[in-house]
């Protein structure tokens, strides 16, 4: 198969799923830097931390009931304080279909040795959410980044449960629209729908979560940046800026300019009409398209932001895994050179396949000019010796 090489690239080929892509119009220029070279327990540092978490409270539709924290270790930082320092009380149900999920089994029992209730769904499919006891504490990814498959909603949720919801919502926060009465315990990063910088997650606790805290003790040690109670007392003072360790006050400020871009669109739910016209583009030229399918299985439950893709069988007769997977290193590698496309690989525990970030801060019009190129590639790295 000949195809003629592209001459239009993408204006802005960043389609990682994280780091993300900045928001159209960023530049370092436009970043107030005040805080730089200040304490973030100064006055102004503790203001900004405090506006940050107003600002995402306001995007993101938060209710007042809910307490939202900047703590350090990315969307990893905040999944692991929260199941270290309230797991344990009930029983368990951990939901697995993709790799990160499969962390959180690995930590709760291996790590925290648990007798959980581990329910699994291969790549590309969703596990049975009927299924969850509502008196279980549930551990689950609202948005599976490497698999491209999310909840369709929170509707299995019992609004009546005894345990709790534990929702890491790292690829689904800002493009998707999030129950959080259905959420006692929510993590995100903002490396990946608003584009920000690395090293910085998110807690938010629900009531329910909060009272878990507050008269529940684990059987386990708890090192300094997961203790979040003194004296039996939630410490208020995580969840209106004084954070635990000292944050990247850069990082805090470029948050900030994502979280005001958002909100002049029009806030989630303009960012969510981004997303989503950006997966309908897509899907559009995936289903014209012969060599390439969408991993999730059911369209219902397939991601707007981490969409994941694989090589039509027909397209890649008699390779196994580790040959697909040297195909789309060279495809990579080739959009790279090209300046038409960055870091499309599929995640290294996914199966074969290319994976495309789809939130707000990437433009339709980019994604569009990506298409000829990825048919491009393809011919030339499938026509080539592997």
């Amino acid at each position: 198969m000949v195809v003629v090489k592209p001459d239009v690239r993408p204006a802005r080929p960043h389609f990682s799923s994280g780091p993300c892509a900045k928001p159209p119009g960023w530049g370092p220029e436009h970043l107030a830097l005040g805080s730089l070279g200040r304490s973030h327990r100064s006055k102004l540092g503790k203001a900004r931390l405090g506006h940050a978490i107003e600002l995402t409270r306001k995007v993101l539709r938060v209710p007042a009931t809910h307490r939202i924290g900047i703590v350090p270790g990315s969307d990893t930082g905040a999944v692991e304080m929260a199941l270290w320092s309230m797991l344990g009380l009930r029983p368990v149900t951990l939901l697995a279909w993709e790799s990160f999920g499969e962390g959180w089994v690995t930590d709760v029992v291996k790590q925290l040795k648990l007798d959980a209730n581990v329910v699994k769904a291969p790549y590309g499919q969703l596990p049975d959410l009927a299924t969850v006891d509502p008196a279980h504490d549930v551990v689950f990814t609202w948005n599976g980044t490497t698999s491209g498959v999310r909840v369709p909603n929170g509707d299995w949720i019992a609004a009546d449960r005894e345990g709790l919801t534990f929702a890491d919502a790292t690829s689904a926060a800002f493009a998707q629209d999030i129950d959080w009465d259905k959420v006692d315990v929510g993590t995100f990063s903002w490396q990946k729908a608003l584009g920000g910088e690395g090293g910085h997650g998110v807690l938010i606790l629900g009531p329910r979560a909060v009272e878990r805290l507050e008269n529940y003790v684990p059987a386990w040690p708890l090192p300094k940046i997961f203790r979040m109670t003194k004296g039996g007392k939630l410490i208020e003072g995580i969840f209106k800026g004084e954070t635990i360790n000292t944050p990247s006050m850069l990082a805090v400020e470029d948050y900030i300019f994502a979280l005001e871009w958002a909100q002049s669109l029009g806030g989630l739910s303009a960012l969510i009409a981004r997303a989503d016209a950006n997966a309908a583009a897509l899907d559009t030229w995936v289903q014209q398209t012969p060599w390439i399918e969408d991993l999730a299985v059911d369209p219902a439950t397939r991601s707007n932001t981490s969409v994941c893709l694989k090589f039509a069988d027909a397209a890649v007769p008699g390779l196994d895994a580790e040959a697909q997977n040297a195909l789309v290193k060279k495809i990579a590698s080739l959009l790279e050179a090209e300046g038409a496309a960055f870091d499309i690989a599929g995640y290294r525990d996914a199966p074969p396949g290319i994976r495309i970030w789809c939130g707000a801060t990437v433009e339709t019009e980019d994604l569009e000019a990506l298409f000829p190129w990825l048919d491009w590639a393809f011919a030339e790295v499938s026509s080539s010796p592997l």
